[in-house]
């Protein structure tokens, strides 16, 4: 056995099914290696960034890694950015990077690079193989590593030399560490905290947000009437009628701190403190107010399950408000992005799974859906733009009895505009609705933000936030990657162009043109 065929039949073993890959000459045994292997489903991605998406969107639904494969330093630069939002989502994800011959690498070929220090910005475990006896344990140990709590990106770096070459043998399974235990002492001072009649907030994150642990949340916080929050942008937050209402902490700084405003304690359950996206003029980058203390309960990496559990056993029993199942009205008239909004409340499926990436147009959508049937909200948790298409495409392929639906914004859609070319392939049952408001409308907001002299016709502004010179064409260009497309300028034609597409199997997508919400044009498509 040469050690891509082990590297293989590792994974395998490891309970490891998909392979998003965009391999290359150094890559080429390992593929062979997956023609032996037909349980080790093997999807094509035009582009490395889809790749690394997909593979998010895949360890956040099913709860365990799938692979990619990405061909030397360059391949994983492409991958990069994806990559970093896995690692903020805490994904489970097996990165399997190939590199040159061991030998070849002193020649310093045109596609030698550091690969190690790429790799080490977004991989919580990272090694590189230096033989074919070791790749077998390498690779367990890479798959138990992606599953460490609440999830890492593993790397595992494959010189060509190590793939093709015999004397390798596949690994058993290596246990992953467990959650690590919260000390009883800590329960015990959170719980005192909870009791002590001050204005306290539980702000839930990671797995805190999804099945029984948002429950048991739900239930601290309705025993204690303390105030029941989540990440501004969480990975996986389980919502819909019956389950409980989680307040999700604002983007913008001011509107956070009004949120958080009055605490004199702020409690963390899979959460880290919060802070502002970014630094402005004259403000603090913490979020919490003066005279408020932060506890943790639970890290991310920590057992927040027993975490809970513990602490509910201190406090009396409560009864849970959950969302009342409630839906509106179908919209009519013009098509904003508030319109869109109705429409997906209006119309959401039982179990849908909900990709947002429709950034300033999706302001409406917390708010549209709240009562909508159960469903997982899964968000760009990294901020790095370009995520949403790819992470449908791995939502679909870990739960494909589940309908996707995508919301995406037009500038963010073009990152990774590939992955429909993958929803075709793969014949996923995604919905994509592109927010086309032919503008970077968050970077009009911003500029009005920070600009010391903000000027509405300067030409700097115009020429690099306005997306409508030339007009993208979503329609043609979706029907080029193979996925049926549609146009909705009203609120009339978008419902009914959202009901078809999610009555039928398989992708589609729908460009709804909306106005833009900032901006001194206020550009209407």
């Amino acid at each position: 056995m040469n050690g891509a065929e082990a590297v293989v039949a590792t994974l395998r073993a490891c309970g490891v099914e998909v392979v998003f890959a965009n391999p290359g000459t150094s890559e080429m045994h390992l593929v062979a290696a997956l023609d032996r292997e037909p349980a080790l489903r093997a999807v094509p991605c035009l582009f490395e960034g889809v790749a690394t998406g997909a593979a998010d969107g895949y360890g956040r639904m099913a709860g365990r890694p799938a692979a990619t494969l990405l061909h030397l330093g360059p391949g994983l630069a492409n991958g990069l950015a994806n990559l970093h939002n896995a690692r903020r989502a805490g994904t489970p994800l097996v990165n399997l990077v190939g590199d040159h011959a061991i030998p070849h690498k002193q020649f310093d070929a045109p596609l030698e690079s550091d690969i190690d220090a790429m790799a080490g910005t977004v991989s919580g475990w990272l090694r590189r193989c230096t033989a074919p006896a070791a790749v077998g344990a390498d690779t367990a140990a890479a798959v138990a590593a992606a599953r460490t709590a609440p999830g890492r990106v593993a790397t595992l770096v494959l010189p060509a030399d190590v793939s093709w070459s015999p004397g390798a043998s596949p690994a058993p399974p290596v246990a992953a560490p467990t959650p690590t235990p919260v000390a009883d002492d800590t329960v015990t001072d959170v719980a005192a905290v909870l009791r002590s009649g001050e204005a306290t907030a539980l702000l839930l994150g990671g797995p805190a947000v999804h099945g029984t642990s948002l429950r048991a949340g739900a239930r601290v916080a309705a025993a204690t009437g303390a105030r029941l929050l989540c990440e501004t942008f969480p990975a996986r937050l389980e919502r819909g009628a019956g389950l409980p209402v989680v307040e999700r902490l604002g983007y913008l700084p001011e509107g956070a701190r009004a949120q958080l405003q009055g605490l004199r304690h702020l409690v963390l359950i899979g959460a880290r403190e919060p802070v502002s996206f970014f630094a402005y003029p004259g403000q603090p980058g913490r979020l919490a107010p003066d005279g408020c203390r932060v506890h943790t309960l639970a890290g991310p990496d920590a057992d927040i399950e027993d975490a809970l559990a513990l602490l509910g056993d201190l406090l009396p029993p409560a009864t849970t408000g959950t969302a009342t199942p409630t839906r509106p009205e179908p919209p009519s008239g013009e098509l904003t992005g508030e319109t869109v909004a109705t429409a997906v409340g209006s119309l959401l499926p039982e179990g849908a799974i909900v990709v947002d990436e429709a950034n300033t147009s999706g302001l409406w959508l917390p708010a549209a859906t709240a009562g909508a049937p159960r469903h997982d909200w899964l968000t760009l948790t990294g901020g790095a733009i370009g995520q949403g298409l790819p992470l449908a495409a791995g939502a679909a392929l870990a739960r494909p009895d589940r309908p996707v639906v995508c919301l995406e914004a037009d500038g963010s859609a073009m990152y990774t505009l590939s992955a429909l070319w993958t929803h075709a392939r793969e014949g996923l049952d995604i919905t994509t609705v592109v927010l086309a408001n032919h503008s970077y409308a968050v970077l009009e907001m911003e500029y009005d933000r920070l600009a010391p002299i903000p000027l509405t016709t300067g030409h700097a502004r115009r020429d690099l936030f306005d997306l409508s010179r030339p007009r993208l064409d979503f329609v043609r260009l979706a029907l080029g990657m193979g996925v049926p497309a549609t146009r909705a300028t009203t609120g009339e034609d978008f419902t009914a162009q959202l009901a078809t597409a999610l009555a039928e199997p398989g992708p589609h997508l729908i460009e709804a043109r909306v106005p833009a919400l900032f901006g001194p044009q206020r550009l209407v498509s």
